[in-house]
This record gives structure tokens, sequence and C-alpha cells, in this order.
């Protein structure tokens, strides 16, 4: 297939959209490769906590849903060696996924990567929370023009 070729059934906004999802998708994947355990364990409960027990069994061949019932659910706790035990491409997995059901739960590693004094270091994790935090602004300017607010008509 060509590189190149861009389906003209899709409206370029869309095409751009698409691929900041997987952009964001692959930084998430890039930055948790590169974040000590404490931090792991942190992007991964925030990441797990829209999900439900079927998402969890079908993203990453059931990985996540195993953590989740080793960590006591429904009490939502990942430990250390778990965290790193999961793959960058897992990641990846999982953050395509909870995009599908909550981008707001995505676009909120911004925060806990913000707030965290090990996370500021990393260019990874800075490049992330800027596209992240563009990605939202863009979403609430969106929803202003076009007369919706957080899906409630205005």
């Amino acid at each position: 297939m060509n590189p190149n070729y861009i389906p003209e059934a899709l409206p370029a906004n869309e095409l751009g959209s698409q691929a900041s999802e997987i952009t964001i998708a692959k930084l998430v994947g890039e930055v948790y490769e590169t974040a000590p355990p404490a931090e792991r364990s942190r992007m991964l409960e925030h990441l797990l906590r829209p999900l439900g027990v079927l998402s969890l069994v079908v993203v990453a061949h059931g990985l996540f849903a195993k953590l989740l019932f080793r960590s006591g659910w429904p009490e939502l706790h990942i430990r250390l060696e778990d965290a790193q035990n999961v793959q960058a491409s897992d990641v990846i997995a999982l953050v395509d996924h909870v995009q599908q059901i909550s981008i707001q739960a995505v676009d909120g590693l911004a925060q806990i990567l913000a707030a965290s004094p090990v996370m500021t270091g990393s260019g990874a994790a800075a490049l992330l929370v800027t596209a992240l935090v563009q990605r939202a602004r863009n979403r609430r300017a969106d929803e202003n023009d076009s007369g919706f607010s957080s899906g409630v008509p205005t």
C-alpha cells in the first residue's frame, strides 16, 4: 500500500486527529518506558480507572485484567514489580483503548506527569504533557465553536 495514500472519505481534520491519537499513545509508551517503577504504577492506575473488567480482558491479551485481580480488585493499586513487567507496547495498546472510552483519562496524565518531580526532567514527558494540554484546549475550543459543552447543548 502506498504510504502517502489518503482515503478520500476521511476529512483532513479527522486524519489529523487519528495521527494525534497514535502519536499520543506512542509518547505515553515512551514516557512509561523511561519512568521509574512508582511513576509507572501511578500512570497505569490512572489509565485503568475508567475501564471495566471486560475492557481489561481484551487489551494486551488480558495482562491488565490479571494485574487488576492481583491488586485486590475493586481496589486498584498496581504493585511496583507488576508495573516493571508491563512493556511499552502493552501501554500503547492500553492508551489506544482508553482513548476510545475516556479521552479525558488520557489527558489527565498531563497533571500526573507535571506533578512528578522525577518526570519533570524527561524530554518525552514534557512533549507528552504539551501534546495532551494542547489537545484538551483544542477539544474545548471545538466544543465551544459547535455550541456543545461536554456533550450537552448550550
